[in-house]
C-alpha cells in the first residue's frame, strides 16, 4: 500500500490468541492503517505467514489472507516496529504466578514488564501504549512508571483496551462488538490518546458502542466481566446438585429462570464446570486483588466461585466412577469432543 494512503501505523507485541485476530480485524476495516504484529517466537510468526495459522477461529483464516502483505504484516522485528509505529498494543501472556508473592492467584507480569522496558529502551519518540492483555487494576500506573524512566525524555500515554472475546466466536465479537472499552488518564494528553484509539475503532464500530473511562475502571471491568460470567456457571452448577438430590430437572429450572428478563438465558446450562484459559485465571487475579486491599469478605465471596467449579468437576468424576461399579481398571472411556467447546482449539 502507498505510504501516502497510510494515516497511522500500529504494532502489536504478542502474536497470540488476542493479538493476531484483533490486529487482523483492524487491518481489514482500516485500509488507511498499517498494522504490524511482532513476536519473539520465530515459529509462531512463520505460522502466521503460512497457509496454516497457529490458532483456529471461524473466519480468522479468510480475514488474515485478505489483508496479509497489504496492510497487515507479521515479523520478529520488534524494535523496528516499535520505532515505526505511533500506537503500540501490548498483548503478551500473563498467566497465574506459580511462585513468589501471590503464587496461585496473582497474574505473572514478567512478560509485560519485559515488553514495557524494551519499548522504553528503543522508542524514538512519543508513543501511545495500549494494554490489551488482561491485567490487574493499576498495572497501567506501573507501566507508565517503567516507560517514563527512560533517559531521553520521551513521553508515553498508556491506555487500557481490554478484549472481550469468546473462543469460537472471536472474529464475530471483533467485527460486531457489544462494546469497545477504552480507558485513559483524564489529562489533556491522555484524552488526546483516547480519541486517537477511538478514531481507529470508529472505522467500523458505531460511537454508541465505544465506552471511554478512566484507566482503573477499564482495567477492572475486564476482570469483573469474566468473574460475573463464571459466577453464573458456578451458580447453576450448584443448583444442579440440589436438583439431583430433590428430583428437580436443572434444565427445566434453568429454562424457567432464564425467561426472567432481569436474568436472561445465557450461561444457565449446567455442566462439568467452566474451562478455557480465562475465567479461573481472572477470578483468582480478582481474589488476590481484593486480598491485597484487605477486602477479606469480598475475596472469599469470589473465591467460592472457583471452589464450586472445582467441586463440580470432582463430583462429575466420582459419579462416573460410581456408574462403573467404583473401578475403571481395564475399562475404555471415550470422550466425544476434546475441546472445551465447539469451534475452538482450546483443551
Amino acid at each position: 500500500m502507498s505510504e501516502s494512503k497510510i494515516k497511522c501505523k500500529i504494532c502489536c507485541i504478542g502474536a497470540g490468541y488476542v493479538g493476531g485476530p484483533t490486529m487482523a480485524t483492524i487491518a481489514k476495516y482500516c485500509p488507511d492503517v498499517e498494522v504490524h504484529v511482532v513476536d519473539i517466537n520465530p515459529k509462531q510468526i512463520a505460522r502466521w505467514n503460512s497457509e496454516k495459522l497457529p490458532i483456529y477461529e471461524p473466519g480468522l483464516d479468510e480475514c488474515v489472507k485478505k489483508v496479509r502483505g497489504k496492510n497487515l504484516f507479521f515479523s520478529t522485528k520488534i524494535d523496528e516496529a516499535i520505532r515505526a509505529c505511533e500506537i503500540i498494543f501490548v498483548s503478551v501472556n500473563t498467566p497465574t504466578k506459580t511462585y513468589g508473592v501471590g503464587a496461585g492467584r496473582a497474574a505473572d507480569l514478567k512478560n509485560w514488564e519485559l515488553a514495557a522496558r524494551n519499548i522504553a529502551k528503543v522508542a524514538n519518540g512519543p508513543k501511545i501504549i495500549v494494554e490489551k492483555s488482561t491485567l490487574p487494576v493499576r498495572t497501567a500506573h506501573s507501566m507508565r512508571k517503567v516507560l517514563m524512566a527512560n533517559d531521553r525524555g520521551i513521553s508515553f500515554e498508556v491506555l487500557s483496551n481490554p478484549e472481550f472475546l469468546a473462543e469460537g466466536t472471536a472474529m464475530k465479537d471483533l467485527a460486531t462488538p457489544d462494546r469497545v472499552l477504552i480507558g485513559g488518564l483524564t489529562t489533556k494528553e491522555g484524552q488526546v490518546a483516547v480519541q486517537k484509539l477511538v478514531w481507529v475503532y470508529n472505522h467500523w464500530v458505531t460511537a454508541d458502542r465505544i465506552i471511554t473511562t478512566n484507566l482503573w475502571s477499564s482495567e477492572l471491568s475486564k476482570l469483573v466481566a469474566n468473574a460475573f460470567l463464571a459466577q453464573r456457571i458456578s451458580s447453576i452448577n450448584s443448583i444442579s446438585e440440589l436438583c439431583e438430590a430433590t428430583g428437580a430437572d436443572v434444565q427445566e429450572v434453568g429454562r424457567a429462570i432464564g425467561k426472567d428478563k432481569r436474568l436472561g438465558s445465557r450461561f444457565l446450562n449446567a455442566s462439568v464446570g467452566f474451562g478455557g484459559s480465562c475465567f479461573q485465571k481472572d477470578i483468582l487475579n480478582l481474589v488476590y486483588l481484593c486480598e491485597s486491599f484487605g477486602l477479606k469478605e469480598v475475596a472469599e465471596y469470589w473465591d467460592q466461585v472457583v471452589k464450586i467449579n472445582d467441586h463440580q468437576k470432582a463430583r462429575f468424576a466420582k459419579k462416573m466412577i460410581r456408574s462403573m461399579f467404583n473401578t475403571i481398571s481395564g475399562k475404555k472411556i471415550v470422550l466425544f469432543g476434546f475441546a472445551f467447546k465447539k469451534d475452538t482449539g482450546c483443551i
